[in-house]
């Protein structure tokens, strides 16, 4: 059985709300045309839910099964705190130390001029189920709200090769396709451009501290902002990013995707 609105999904949840999936097919062509116009305009970056979207598959439900067997998780599911209330909450993230999670954090969002909710409000321009009051649907709102925790997290920054590490340190964690697509893709247009800058040793660096840290999905990030960042990295077994910290910042401020 298929959703109506939903033709490439392939399997239903039969104890969820119509629409809800265990997988989707993944849709290729669909994400690299995505990856195209992301290419020709950076700043359309609904261009990544497109693409996120497209190569889902079963991820999700694969993200959740774990959670719930994870000390700790199936009460954080039962829960379902929303991230992005807790990380628009201007007074909640005013009372972290500096030196912690938090307040590292809070720095990130401010000197990037950035908002929890301008990324969950894009993702809803392409992904509306993704608002969908289940469990899977909340799981997805997760993955995608703890990204700018993450290059707190990993210490990748918010340019091109920056992007392309947390995402394919994203992709180790997730599983996601769509991650790896967006990091490999993005490796290899920087290398076009830049054939000094060792993009590809980067992202690869990158999947595998992903693959040797903690799992983070199940992590109470509540909790995490309290902690000094150094102790929490130290913790959740996230290996310093090497490679990228080796290209020089005037030079990772200067590279693109075109």
């Amino acid at each position: 059985m298929t959703s109506r609105l939903e033709p490439h999904l392939i399997a239903l949840d039969p104890l969820a709300p119509e629409g809800v999936y265990l997988g989707r097919r993944l849709q290729p062509i669909r994400a690299l045309k995505a990856f195209r116009r992301l290419v020709a305009d950076k700043e359309d970056t609904t261009q990544v839910f497109e693409i996120m979207e497209s190569l889902t598959g079963r991820s999700i439900p694969w993200g959740l099964r774990r959670l719930l067997r994870t000390p700790g998780g199936a009460r954080l599911a039962y829960q379902r705190a929303e991230l992005n209330d807790k990380l628009n909450d201007a007074a909640w993230l005013a009372s972290f130390a500096p030196g912690t999670v938090g307040a590292a954090y809070r720095a990130f969002m401010q000197s990037e001029n950035l908002s929890a909710e301008g990324l969950a409000a894009q993702s809803r321009q392409v992904w509306a189920e993704i608002e969908a009051p289940n469990l899977y649907a909340w799981y997805g709102r997760r993955i995608r709200d703890v990204h700018d925790v993450w290059h707190v997290l990993t210490g990748y920054g918010r340019d091109a090769l920056g992007e392309a590490c947390v995402v394919s340190f994203s992709h180790a964690q997730t599983r996601s396709l769509g991650f790896l697509f967006i990091g490999f893709g993005a490796a290899n247009q920087i290398r076009r451009g830049a054939k000094s800058v060792p993009a590809r040793r980067a992202v690869v660096e990158a999947w595998r501290n992903g693959r040797h840290a903690k799992w983070l999905p199940a992590q109470d990030y509540e909790a995490l902002f309290a902690e000094p960042l150094e102790a929490a990295r130290k913790r959740l077994g996230i290996r310093p990013p090497g490679v990228y910290s080796g290209v020089a910042p005037e030079v990772r401020a200067g590279l693109s995707l075109g």
